[in-house]
């Protein structure tokens, strides 16, 4: 014990590879004060994790039971962070204050990582509407964006370097995982519905001569080569969006001397502007096919909601001195989990999982600690380009409190 009390600072992952290598042991109870903020780190990340977890599944039923449409989800979306991520912060900062200030740069910073966890929510939804499914689509995102994600950030903090090979073993890791639980899934079986759908359309078909009865023929087709293709690109749209926000956020959150509420609300304006105002001109003018209904509309709202507090999880744990080089991955390690098992049980899929996918599971998570305890550190706040202003401003914010 004495060992760790001459490093009060040391962090909870230092500490872990410290006592490694020690000639002691200590029990996690001994560990230095820092373990309160890590375990609320910890918790905040789980926030995260399940709520971008039921994002998709939950996000899918919204969409087929607005008849396929792509905006209408999407504006329900952007109502629900709306409501979370700017109504509610709003009063609370009115009425309680927070510290931090607003300045240009934080928000610039912040509304363009609210841009880009929209226009990633944006390319889910299309992905679905070219019939790609949860099960598989979710994962593909969880899998990549943490890729970019890591090396955005250790590029902006200049960190790239401090990286070790055990670190990329832990990240081949998550997307290993990731990969196994797409290719392992279990086989779903063919819902009545839709196989009475199927036969609708193909005796509509057969009823119907030339060029109209291939197209019901192609449009009750699984998977087309253009779908594939659109689903590949939508995929690869939402991961890098989603994987550049994280960063993005934290270097928002930071220019405002640390701030909580004022980082979420620029979150909340950009999604009202670009999953809202946009969307509804769009069907103003141009119009779309489906149309709003009640389950359609609560199940939006309900993903969009889920959306919502993953973003203020990231923000809270980026508040407890999370880094989003361990933060984003271990998120994007959970969630997938939680979306895959989320997609089984409402499908009454459970016995058909085989053991590679749950060897999947456990390698997303085996990877996402590995990433968690190796994470290169960053240097002390003024050693690095841009940092000495932040690390004052903050200093200058804790005084301001006391």
């Amino acid at each position: 014990m004495d060992v760790l009390v001459g490093r009060p600072r040391l962090e909870f992952a230092e500490a872990i590879r410290y006592s490694i290598h020690s000639r002691h042991r200590f029990p996690l109870l001994f560990l230095p004060t820092g373990m309160k903020s890590f375990l609320s780190v910890l918790a905040f990340i789980a926030l995260a994790a399940v709520s971008w977890g039921v994002y998709g599944p939950v996000l899918r039923a919204g969409q087929a039971d607005m008849g396929g449409s792509h905006l209408r989800p999407f504006v329900c979306v952007g109502i629900a962070y709306f409501l979370i991520a700017i109504l509610v912060p709003g009063i609370l900062l009115t009425l309680k204050g927070e510290r931090g200030r607003w300045t240009a740069e934080g928000t610039i910073w912040s509304l363009a990582a609210g841009a880009a966890g929209a226009i990633g929510a944006l390319g889910i939804i299309l992905a679905f509407t070219h019939h790609g499914s949860p099960l598989y689509v979710m994962p593909l995102v969880f899998g990549a964006a943490p890729v970019v994600n890591t090396f955005l950030t250790m590029y902006m903090s200049k960190t790239y370097q401090r990286a070790g090979p055990v670190f990329f073993a832990g990240l081949i890791l998550v997307i290993a995982g990731a990969v196994a639980v797409l290719v392992f899934k279990p086989a779903t079986a063919r819902p009545a519905a839709v196989a009475e759908a199927s036969r609708t359309v193909e005796e509509e078909a057969t009823e119907t001569p030339g060029n109209e009865a291939d197209e019901l023929r192609s449009a009750s087709a699984r998977l087309s080569l253009a779908d594939m293709t659109m689903i590949t690109l939508f995929v690869a749209l939402t991961a890098l969006s989603w994987g550049i926000y994280g960063p993005v956020l934290h270097k928002g959150q930071m220019a405002m001397a640390g701030s909580r509420l004022r980082p979420f609300i620029c979150v909340g304006i950009s999604y009202f502007v670009i999953a809202v105002v946009v969307p509804i001109l769009i069907l103003a003018t141009a119009g779309e096919h489906g149309g709003f209904s009640i389950g359609g509309t609560l199940w939006s709202l309900a993903g969009g909601a889920a959306g919502a507090l993953g973003a203020l999880g990231i923000i809270m744990a980026f508040n407890f001195g999370g880094k989003p080089v361990y933060v984003m991955p271990l998120v994007f390690g959970g969630a997938p989990v939680v979306n895959t098992l989320v997609t089984i049980l409402t499908a009454g899929e459970l016995e058909r999982v085989s053991p590679m996918f749950y060897a999947g599971l456990i390698t997303v998570v085996a990877g996402a600690v590995t990433v968690l305890v190796f994470a290169p550190k960053p240097a002390a706040p003024g050693h690095l380009p841009g940092e000495r202003e932040t690390a004052e401003t903050q200093r200058e914010a804790s005084k301001e409190e006391e």
